[in-house]
């Protein structure tokens, strides 16, 4: 294999890693698109790691959208991608995440944002905001501010870059903190 990390068996976690955190049905040439992001995988070896994750039921084809295929991980390959061990670093695959979320929009991952101000008994508020994807939340904050403007800004802002606070939030935790400067 000639990809930057390594073995079959990386690249199979790698995909595998990718495709069950966007936890949704795409497309071969949106996996791929995800997949070469950050440059860890070439081509060819994406393609032949592919049929074999197909070919072992890790991953399946679930129907068609516009006559194009769309694949989604099993249970099995759920289970392959939390529990066996590469000598892939956490911080490749945070960051090829990342990308591949920076790639995929809200809109087309059914994201919902959802917010609130509340006044506290000391005079502060509380702004709360979460994501629904699929009708599960996938991320929830509380963030106590001194006055209503500043909570307002917060959420004015939440509502329209929820995308991108949300991958910047990803980020940080994953380490990255050069996100702040990514274009």
């Amino acid at each position: 294999m000639g990809s930057a990390i390594g073995s079959k068996n990386n690249v199979k976690i790698y995909i595998l890693y990718l495709m069950e955190n966007i936890n949704y049905p795409i497309d071969y040439v949106t996996i791929n698109d995800i997949v070469m992001q950050e440059d860890y995988v070439m081509y060819l070896d994406f393609a032949e790691c592919f049929i074999e994750l197909c070919d072992s039921d890790l991953v399946v084809k679930i129907g068609e959208e516009n006559g194009t295929a769309l694949y989604e991980v099993t249970e099995k390959g759920r289970l392959v991608a939390r529990e066996l061990h590469s000598d892939v670093l956490a911080s490749i695959l945070d960051r090829a995440l990342a990308s591949a979320l920076r790639y995929l929009n809200f809109k087309k991952r059914n994201i919902v944002s959802h917010n609130s101000i509340k006044k506290r008994p000391d005079g502060r508020y509380d702004f709360s905001c979460w994501l629904i994807e699929n009708k599960e939340e996938i991320f929830r904050t509380v963030i106590t501010l001194d006055t209503e403007e500043r909570a307002i800004r917060m959420r004015d802002n939440f509502l329209s870059r929820g995308d991108q606070i949300y991958r910047g939030i990803l980020a940080m935790f994953a380490g990255n903190v050069n996100y702040l400067f990514d274009k």
